[in-house]
C-alpha cells in the first residue's frame, strides 16, 4: 500500500496470553469513573456488570477461582461499547481485557446448551457473505408470500424460539444486493485509489450504503476497487472471543486488498474500522504477519474520517431535512472519531443535525442484541425515546447495527422514522438522483 501521510489510531497489546492480561489488570485503579458511563450498569446498578467489576471477575479467573460459569455471564453482558475507555482516567485497556478473557472463556465456558447452540448459529451464518444471501432469499420469499407478517403476530412470535424472533425482528426489509463494479473511475481530478471494505452483513443487507460509499469516495476524486477474495473484517469474532476465526478473517481480508493495491483501505461500518484498525495488534504473534498487519491498520481509514482529512470537494445540494445524530461506540470510543461525521453533516446546505440527549450504546453492539436481547431491548428503548425527543426527521449513524438496531427499538414504539448510514445523506447532496 502507497503512504498519503494521514495516521490511523494505535492499539497496543496481544490478545491471548495470561501474562499480558495480568499486566493489562493491574492498570485499573478501581476509581469507578468507568461506572455512570457503562450502559448494563446503568441499567442494572451491580457492580459485576461494571468495567470495574468484570476486571475483578477476570483477575479471580485468572487466580484459578472455579466460576467460569458465573464469569461468562457477567462478561457476556458487556457490550464491548468501550464507552468506559473513553470515561477511564488510567488508561485502562478494556478492550483487550475484555477479548482476551473472552478467548478464555469461550474454551470453557459452562454456558447452557441453548446458549452455546445459539452462539454456534450466530458464527456459523453471520461471518460468511454466502451464507447470508441465502437467508437473505428465504427473507425476500418470507415477505412475498406473508410469512413474515404472520412471524410478526403476537401468536406466533412469542412461539418461537429467542434467536429466530429477535433474528427476523431485527433484520431490514429484504432487497436484492446492489451491484457494485469492481473498479469505479474518480470524478474530476484524482486524488487516489481507495479499497472499499463491503463487509459481511453490510454487502447483503445494506448494499446501498456501499454503492453510495463508492459513489461518494469517486466524487471526491477516488478511485474506488472492490477488492476479490475479501470478506467479513472479523470484528464479531474477535469481539466475542473467537480469537481464531478472527485471525483467519483478517489473513484472508491483508491478502485481498495487498493485491488489490489501493493507497487506503476504507470502512464504512465502525465495528469493522476498530477491528481492521486492530489487525497489528491480533496478528502481532507471528512474525510473519505481524508487518503486513501493522501496515494494513495504518492505512485504514474509517469513511468519514478520510473525507475531513483529505478535505471535500464534491459540490452539496440542498437537503432541507433534521437529522438526529446516532454516535456508533465503536466509532466515538473505539477509533476516537466523534467530529467528522459531524462535520461532514453539518457542510450539507439546509441539515439541521440535532444531537441525541442519550449517548449511551443502543443496544445492537456486533450480535449482542440476538445473544443478550433483554438488555439490546432495554437499551434500544431508551435511545428510540431520545430520538424522538430531539423532533428529527430523519436518524443517521455510521454503522449497519445500529442503523437495524434503533429502526427495530422505534417500531416497537409504533415510530417509523427513516434511518440513513452517513453516505446515503451525503450521496443524496452530491448526486441528487440517488436512493438512500
Amino acid at each position: 500500500m502507497g503512504t498519503q501521510g494521514q495516521k490511523a489510531s494505535a492499539k497496543a497489546g496481544m490478545p491471548g496470553k495470561a501474562g499480558d492480561l495480568h499486566s493489562l489488570l493491574s492498570d485499573c485503579v478501581h476509581c469507578g469513573f468507568c461506572l455512570p458511563a457503562c450502559p448494563t450498569y446503568q441499567l442494572w446498578g451491580e457492580e459485576a456488570d461494571s468495567p470495574r467489576g468484570r476486571i475483578h471477575i477476570v483477575g479471580q479467573l485468572l487466580a484459578g477461582a472455579p466460576t467460569r460459569g458465573a464469569a461468562a455471564q457477567h462478561l457476556d453482558r458487556c457490550l464491548s461499547c468501550m464507552a468506559c475507555v473513553s470515561a477511564c482516567p488510567s488508561g485502562v485497556r478494556y478492550g483487550e481485557i475484555i477479548e482476551q478473557a473472552r478467548s478464555l472463556i469461550e474454551q470453557d465456558a459452562g454456558r447452557p446448551l441453548h446458549q452455546r447452540l445459539a452462539r454456534e448459529a450466530v458464527f456459523a451464518l453471520f461471518p460468511y457473505p454466502r451464507r447470508l444471501r441465502a437467508a437473505s432469499f428465504v427473507l425476500r420469499a418470507a415477505e412475498a408470500t406473508g410469512i413474515r407478517k404472520l412471524l410478526r403476530s403476537p401468536g406466533v412470535s412469542s412461539r418461537l424460539p429467542t434467536l429466530v424472533r429477535e433474528m427476523e425482528r431485527l433484520a431490514p426489509r429484504a432487497s436484492r444486493p446492489e451491484h457494485l463494479p469492481e473498479h469505479l473511475p474518480a470524478q474530476g481530478a484524482r486524488r487516489g485509489t481507495v479499497g472499499l471494505l463491503v463487509g459481511c452483513v453490510q454487502s447483503i443487507f445494506f448494499s446501498g450504503v456501499n454503492a453510495a460509499t463508492a459513489r461518494v469516495l469517486a466524487a471526491e476524486g477516488f478511485d474506488v476497487t472492490i477488492a476479490r477474495g475479501q470478506g467479513c473484517c472479523g470484528a464479531l469474532s474477535l469481539h466475542t472471543g473467537r480469537t481464531a476465526q478472527a485471525v483467519r478473517l483478517a489473513k484472508r481480508n491483508i491478502a485481498a486488498f495487498r493485491a488489490a493495491g489501493a493507497d487506503l483501505v476504507v470502512a464504512n461500518a465502525a465495528g469493522c474500522g476498530s477491528a481492521m484498525k486492530d489487525y497489528g495488534r491480533l496478528l502481532a504473534a507471528g512474525p510473519a504477519d505481524a508487518e503486513l498487519a501493522k501496515s494494513f491498520a495504518s492505512h485504514t481509514r474509517d469513511f468519514s474520517e478520510l473525507l475531513v482529512e483529505v478535505g471535500t470537494l464534491a459540490k452539496r445540494r440542498p437537503l432541507p431535512v433534521k437529522v438526529a445524530f446516532h454516535d456508533a461506540c465503536h466509532l466515538a470510543h473505539a477509533q476516537g472519531v466523534r467530529s467528522a461525521p459531524r462535520e461532514l453533516l453539518q457542510g450539507v446546505p439546509g441539515l439541521e443535525v440535532r444531537e441525541i440527549g442519550d449517548d449511551t450504546c443502543c443496544g445492537s453492539a456486533g450480535v449482542y442484541n440476538l445473544l443478550e436481547p433483554g438488555a439490546a431491548r432495554q437499551l434500544g428503548a431508551k435511545k428510540a425515546a431520545a430520538i424522538l425527543a430531539t423532533g428529527a426527521d430523519v436518524v443517521v449513524s455510521t454503522n449497519p447495527g445500529c442503523l437495524m438496531q434503533i429502526a427495530a427499538s422505534l417500531h416497537d414504539m409504533g415510530h417509523y422514522m427513516p434511518t440513513m448510514h452517513i453516505a446515503e445523506v451525503l450521496d443524496r447532496s452530491i448526486n441528487p438522483g440517488a436512493q438512500g
